[in-house]
């Protein structure tokens, strides 16, 4: 398998942004890389040298977009609600595919 040639190179003032990004009370690192379409190992390299001091950017002057910032809010509400759902349809399932079989193994006695 060749190698690639060429990396992606990034500011310091973008890899403090997508760290911020991913600070965000109930926001995911995956979805965060998703976003900003980047491997989210390179995410968890940039908190690293974040805390390291390594990135030089000042976390202060760094501008989240608010929309940006509600929708991940709102995509991680979907996929709790969504977990939540698939949850109750496998009890449901299981639940009902329990009841049938006892409704198969019952013998209903009738009087003649």
């Amino acid at each position: 398998m060749a190698r690639r040639k060429h990396y992606n190179s990034y500011d310091d003032d973008f890899k403090a942004t997508a760290v911020s990004l991913t600070e965000i009370p109930g926001v995911l690192t995956k979805h965060v890389a998703e976003a900003l379409d980047i491997h989210e190992v390179m995410l968890y390299r940039w908190r690293m040298e974040m805390r390291r001091g390594q990135i030089m950017a000042k976390k202060k002057n760094i501008q989240i977009d608010p929309e940006i910032k509600s929708e991940l809010k709102r995509l991680r509400k979907l996929e709790r609600e969504h977990n939540l759902l698939q949850e109750e349809h496998a009890l449901l399932k299981k639940s009902s595919s329990s009841l049938c079989n006892k409704k198969g193994n019952l013998r209903i006695h009738r009087s003649k």
